[in-house]
This record gives C-alpha cells, structure tokens and sequence, in this order.
C-alpha cells in the first residue's frame, strides 16, 4: 500500500514527539532506582490510569479481538471480559493495601509477607520467572502484531519491522525509564484511542462493508454478534462464558489481570502519591479497559467478516503473507489497508504508539524485577543506585531481544495467551487470600507456582488422551477446570503440612499493611495488636459487585445501542446510571477511599 506525504508526517511527528519526551526527562529518570521505576511515587490517579489502559491497549489487542470475534463470535471475548471481576477487586480491596505496603515491587513483597530462604528464593525465582519468562512471552504476542501490520500494510518482512519498531522502543525505555513511560503513555492512549474508532467509522463504511445496517444483516455476521454465547451449545457455553467467568478470573494470574493485583498494574499502584490515588487510578483504568474500547474493535471485526469471510479470502488477498503467519487475527491488519491518506497515518501512529506503550511499560517493569529482586538481592547486595540503573538499562537491551527472537517463531496471539493463563491457573486464589489469611506461607506460593507449570505441560503432553480423542476420559473444556482444581488441593495440603511463618513476620506484616478480618484474628490475639478499625472488604465487595454492574451494563448498552436493540439499550443504559448512584454512596462509605 502507498503511504503519502502527510501519513509519513504524522507517523515521523509521533515518533519524535515520543523520544523527545524519553531524552527530556532521562536525566530525572536516571537519578535513582525510585525515580527510574517508580518515578518518586508521587504520580497522580488520572496519570497513572491512563498509563494502564494504554499499556494493555497494546498492537496484539485488536488482533486477538478479531481472532475471538472470527473463531467464537463477539461472546468470545469473554476469556478475557472476565478479568474485569479480579480487576474491581483489586481497586476496592487491594490497591490500598499495595500503596500500605511501600515495597519497590510486588515481588518484593513476598520478604515483607514470608519470612527465611524460602521467602528469599519465591522473591528470587518469581523475578526471574515473570519478569524475563512470562514477560518475553507477553512482549513477543505484541511484537507478532507488530510484524502482521507490518506485512499487510507497509509490506515489509519481519525482521525489519522487529529492528525499527524494536529499537525505537527499546531506546525510548532505557533512557526514560518509568516517568517517560507514564508520560508518553497519556499521550499515546489518546492517539491510539483515535486512531481506533476513527478507523472504526471510515471501515465500517467502505463500499466493500457497505454500512453498519449491510454488516448486520450479512448472514456470516448474525452467527457472531451475541453477546452472550449459546447456551443451547453445552461446549461454546461452558468454554466461553461459564469458565471465565466462574473460575478463571479468581484463580489465574494473567498480566494486568492478576488476582489481587501485581505486575505493571502494582507497579502503578506503588507509584500513586498516596492509597487514594492507587484507588483512583485502577478504578479509572477498569472503566476505560473495558466499556470504553472493546466496540470500535469488535465493530472492525464483524465488516471483515463481510470482507474476508474465511482465511482463504485472506491468502488470496495477501498472497506475499508468509504461511507460518496467516490466522483470522490478521483480518484486522487486513482491513486498515482500505484506510484513507492522513486517516492511514493517524491509524498507523495509533498502532505504533500501542505497540511502543505495552512494550515500554513491559521492559520497565520486567527489569524492575531484574534489578531490584535479582540483581540486587542475589549478586551485588552493596550496588550503587548508578549501577542499579545502569543494570537497568541493559536489561531492557536484553529483554527487548529475546522477545523479538521469539516473535519470529510464533503464528498467533491466541496461542500465548491460552498457555499463560494455563500455566497460572490455579494460583489466583493464593494472591487474594494472601492478604487476609496468616495461615498461607511461602510454601504455599512455591509448590502452587511448579505445580500448575508441571500438571499444564502433562496435560499438553496427553491432551489427545485425556481431552480430545473418542472415548477420552475428560471432555475438552475441563482441562482449565481440572489444573485449577489440582493445584488448588496440592497448596492447600502443603499449606497445613508446613510450619506458618513466624509470628514475627506475621507481626510485622499486619502492622504495617492493616488488612484486617477474621484470618488475623489469631495473630491479632498472640502478638496483642489493637485493631479497632472496621474491616473495608465487605463493603469494597459490595462496591466491586456494583461496579460490575455499572461497567458491563456499560459496555452491553453500547452494543445493543449499535445493533440497533434501542429498547434494551435504554434499560441498560438506566441501570447504569442507578448503578453509578449507588457505587458513589457506598464509595462515601468505605474509609480511605479517593
């Protein structure tokens, strides 16, 4: 496709804007280890949640979209609508507790919350499990993306999408560490923000689609616009709506979606100015992450159908597509190709700037863990803050190549995102009750954490066996269910075999977090702590069930209001307001809350 004079300028113009902002404040950064991961914990809640809805609005997002919208309709998009459960749990419950807690990253927290070498080792271990190994896996879904678009719209072959793209990043990260993070991403969600519903407007009226009315009357489309899946179809039901929702979001831990908070989203979190702004900031984030920006992509989704109906329409409109690349999520690449001058640059920055947040935010996070649970706890405890930044840095360097290698060897997003939330499944409910039960120890984390690993790759291993084949044992939809259900009985057994933490671990733990409830009772009793606060989380689960209310409700109002359902958008969109109106008293209720 040709690129004119003003695509290239708004394309050049976001990338100068975006290292220019990283040089401006690289000085400020590099002062210390604070400021190049936390940025001097003093961002704002309106800062920071922008920051998190433009890291997850990444360049693989739209693609998985279209791949779930083109395999399972748009109820597809269940596997991952569900975190928002975990995610409203993590801003009426957790996010003041992370700010209490003041550590430097949720790894960190595992010395303040366990005690000893096995304390020392999950700190260790999990640093370098997810902060090289999960997070290269998160970052080359997004670098796969990257190099569709690259393909489909500008022609160019992987390896120069990974270099250019790759680079440009990865030199921004190292330089501008957090803050230039933060700040370049409240300018990248706008710009992405834009570029996805002006695409969405412009694409959906193309000769080629016809109009919104044409797409919902396309045959092919009808099959794919619920909501809601099937539930004449036992397997789609379960697989789709029943797993997610039930189960998977508790007991999973996916990045930006852990149970109880951690990852980038704690890293924000921890850099609030204070509890109330952590608060503000993952609520912000949840409405924006879920109501705000699923439908320009679903609506993009559903005209490809019309366009490219099956991936042999797709081969044949883009035979230059290596074979090892082609899959249903590349309809959404494919369809930006029918963009307008100036539109185009503005749709093409928008994806460069998705790809260079989820990608900066990732490398900043992943070499937090590096240097501040590895490097120096393990190998240089007497660093200095220079040295610790310049590990840093070098890290990102390292980080940003591995994951640009593994991109080359994959096909498509859909096949990273089963094998992380399936190697976590299982140890979510570990991270929720952590908090609130003293009984759980490090022990717990460690068996919980090889032991899903181990039984996901067992599984693998025998799936025709035990899942697919005629006559096997399992129907296919409980492979999820049953590592869950293994792993979960496995902690809990090895949680009453070993011995708790010690009472002064334990002490200096509840002093200084205040999480309250029945699971401290007993420490509270031995360690005589007063504690004459009320216990927040029943009303931060009543305000979380609200605002479950009020964002889906949200984001199914604005569906049936673009199908045309205009009488079921209305109710919807009422219960959304008189849920808004009882999420703010309850919200006026709760103590410490922003």
């Amino acid at each position: 496709m040709d690129l004119q004079t003003l695509d290239y300028a708004i394309i050049f113009g976001f990338f100068a804007l975006v290292l220019g902002i990283g040089f401006y404040v690289s000085k400020k950064s590099g002062a210390n280890t604070t400021e190049y991961f936390l940025s001097g914990r003093n961002m704002p809640w309106w800062l920071l949640g922008c920051s998190m809805v433009a890291t997850t609005f990444s360049t693989d997002t739209p693609n998985l979209v279209t791949d779930f919208v083109r395999t399972d309709g748009v109820s597809g998009n269940w596997g991952w609508w569900a975190f928002l459960l975990t995610g409203l749990l993590t801003v009426f419950v957790y996010a003041k507790l992370w700010r209490k807690s003041n550590v430097a990253t949720d790894m960190e927290f595992y010395e303040l919350r366990y005690g000893g070498k096995p304390a020392a080792f999950l700190r260790g271990f999990r640093s370098l499990y997810l902060g090289i190994i999960f997070n290269v896996m998160a970052m080359s879904a997004v670098t796969l993306a990257a190099i569709k678009i690259g393909q489909v719209m500008l022609g160019i072959s992987p390896l120069t999408t990974v270099l250019v793209a790759g680079s440009i990043t990865m030199i921004f990260s190292a330089i501008g560490g957090f803050r230039g993070v933060v700040y370049t991403d409240f300018v990248l969600f706008f710009l992405a923000m834009a570029g996805a519903i002006g695409g969405a407007i412009y694409l959906v009226n193309i000769p080629e689609v016809g109009g919104l009315s044409n797409i919902l009357e396309n045959d092919l489309v009808k099959s794919k616009m619920s909501i809601l899946p099937d539930f004449s179809d036992t397997e789609a039901l379960v697989t789709v709506f029943i797993v997610p929702i039930a189960v998977q979001w508790w007991s999973s831990w996916y990045p930006g979606g852990e149970p109880g908070g951690g990852g980038y989203i704690a890293q924000r979190m921890l850099a609030a100015k204070n509890e109330n702004h952590a608060v503000g900031a993952t609520f912000f984030f949840n409405i924006l992450h879920y109501a705000l920006r699923p439908w320009p992509w679903i609506l993009v989704a559903l005209a490809s159908l019309v366009v490219f109906p099956d991936l042999e329409s797709i081969r044949q409109a883009f035979p230059n597509i290596e074979e090892s690349k082609l899959g249903h999520d590349l309809a959404y690449s494919d369809m930006l190709t029918k963009l307008t001058s100036g539109l185009l640059g503005i749709v093409l920055a928008s994806l460069g700037a998705a790809y260079m947040s989820t990608i900066s935010t990732h490398l900043n996070w992943g070499s937090s863990y590096v240097v501040n649970d590895f490097y120096k706890q393990q190998i240089n405890k007497k660093a200095t803050e220079k040295e610790l930044v310049n590990v840093g840095r070098i890290t990102t360097v390292v980080l940003m190549v591995l994951s640009a290698l593994f991109a080359l060897a994959l096909t498509n997003a859909v096949q990273l995102f089963d094998i992380i939330i399936m190697f976590g499944a299982g140890t979510g409910l570990i991270f929720i009750l952590r908090w609130f039960w003293w009984r759980i120890n490090a022990w717990s984390e460690i068996v919980a954490m090889f032991f899903s690993g181990f039984i996901s790759l067992l599984f693998w291993q025998y799936e025709d066996a035990l899942f697919l084949a005629e006559g096997a044992p399992f129907p296919s939809w409980s492979k999820f269910l049953l590592v869950v259900l293994l792993t979960t009985t496995v902690w809990l057994v090895i949680t009453y075999v070993t011995k708790p933490e010690s009472k002064e671990t334990l002490k200096k733990f509840y002093e200084k977090t205040q999480p309250g409830g029945p699971g401290w009772a007993k420490i509270r009793k031995e360690a005589n702590i007063t504690d004459n606060q009320k216990w927040s989380v029943p009303s931060g689960v009543m305000a979380m069930l609200i605002g479950t209310v009020l964002v889906y409700g949200s984001l199914f109002a604005t569906g049936n209001w673009i199908y045309g359902n205009y009488g079921l958008a209305a109710i919807l969109t009422f219960v959304v307001l008189v849920s808004a109106i009882a999420l703010q008293r309850v919200w006026r209720k709760m103590k410490d809350v922003f």
